[in-house]
């Protein structure tokens, strides 16, 4: 009878302990969803927003410019503030400000627009830095797999909210308001499921005695140059994928290929990214070295814009898969360094929040100087020299990054 007891206790343990690792798997899974469908949402629906409000270009290009403004400037305080409150508690205030800036954005007129703008570059922020780190202090054992199902959540919404954009606005009668605020029903299922854990919030693991007791200036992530590399690595993927994203378009409808099509070349590498964005963290994981991955993401991402610069519109369909096949394993592997090169999840937090703030700093340099290029010289092929330039300097730092050490 005793026994009988004891047994029913154990299995009662597990059964609510695989209900907890439910929740946390399902929790990732919605936060990432979150974090890149309501600014991928934005694009398709830009010109319906400046003719609504009267937006010139210049403001109109604000609304995607502003989030990205936030990543480079706030990423770097997101682990402070885990260390202070908790990863989970940090986590549940990213999505709550995230909600409230879901609602703010189409809400009126500009000021709005761009304080709603504002506050959802905030709350993707701190889920950005801090899902990594979370993911290292949860599932040490499952780090491949969780980083797979997190990055492949986040880029398929992505892809769905830029495909159904305008079709939402279209289906709830609302136009661009409806197209952008239909993304408060996933903020509202991710802070349901991510309340349990607010319960179970693990403090941050404490920093090893010899670790404290280095010299502080000689320890800092930023003397670092394994952070670099990963800092640069994380940047230089970021602005070729965000130089794609705001000009591909455009550079194929110049060479007279229709809007729809060049538009669905755009698809084309978001598609492209998601089986990759799975399995890639997966491989990487069981690999001691990443190496091999870095070469094979620069070699794809060199060949595709090499084919682009040669044969402009044949064979595009192509080009635009390579081109996704290693934007979405670039991506990945920038997720898995910020884990696999560190030592605890502070460490790791620390890590994200420098090569998202230092590394989108630089993607947001890129699409002013596609663009720039152009207007000077009149012809796109030194514009997208700068991507293979940078797609070969994404394999000098990945290479670094990718070697079996940690900072």
């Amino acid at each position: 009878m005793k026994k009988e007891v004891i047994s029913r206790d154990k299995s009662a343990k597990k059964a609510v302990s695989k209900f907890e690792t439910l929740l946390m798997v399902l929790g990732i899974v919605l936060i990432a969803a979150n974090l890149r469908a309501p600014l991928t949402a934005v694009g398709p629906v830009i010109s319906e927003i400046s003719a609504s409000l009267q937006l010139s270009n210049v403001l109109a290009g604000m609304v995607t410019t502003i989030p990205l403004m936030t990543f480079a400037l706030l990423s770097g305080f997101a682990p402070k503030i885990s260390k202070r409150y908790g990863m989970e508690t940090a986590l549940m205030a990213s999505l709550f400000i995230l909600l409230i800036g879901l609602f703010v954005r189409p809400l009126g007129g500009v000021y709005s627009l761009f304080l709603g703008a504002a506050l959802v570059g905030i709350g993707i922020t701190v889920g950005n830095v801090l899902m990594p780190a979370y993911i290292k202090n949860n599932f040490s054992e499952k780090i491949g797999l969780m980083t797979g199902l997190y990055s492949a959540s986040m880029n398929l919404t992505a892809a769905l909210a830029a495909g159904f954009s305008i079709q939402i606005g279209l289906s709830t009668g609302q136009g661009w308001r409806g197209s952008l605020g239909v993304w408060l029903i996933t903020a509202v299922l991710a802070m349901l499921v991510w309340i349990p854990q607010l319960k179970r919030q693990k403090k941050n693991q404490p920093i090893p005695l010899d670790f404290e007791q280095r010299d502080p200036v000689k320890t800092s992530i930023y003397r670092s140059r394994i952070a670099w590399s990963i800092t640069l690595f994380m940047g230089l993927q970021s602005l070729v994928f965000y130089c794609a994203a705001a000009w591909f378009p455009k550079v194929l409808q110049s060479w007279g290929m229709s809007a729809i099509d060049s538009g669905w070349m755009l698809s084309y590498i978001q598609f492209a990214q998601l089986p990759v964005t799975f399995i890639g963290p997966i491989i990487a994981g069981r690999m001691k070295s990443q190496v091999p991955l870095v070469w094979i993401t620069a070699l794809l991402m060199s060949l595709g814009i090499v084919g682009i610069l040669l044969f402009k519109t044949d064979y595009i369909i192509w080009w635009c898969i390579c081109i996704g096949i290693a934007s979405g394993l670039a991506f990945s592997l920038a997720m898995m360094f910020f884990v696999l090169r560190t030592e605890n999840a502070t460490q790791a937090a620390e890590m994200s929040g420098m090569a998202q703030s230092f590394g989108y700093l630089l993607a947001g340099c890129g699409p002013p100087l596609f663009g720039a290029l152009y207007d000077i010289t009149q012809q796109w092929s030194y514009s997208l020299i700068v991507l293979l330039t940078a797609s070969v300097l994404l394999l000098v730092f990945g290479v670094i990054a990718a070697k079996p050490r940690t900072i």
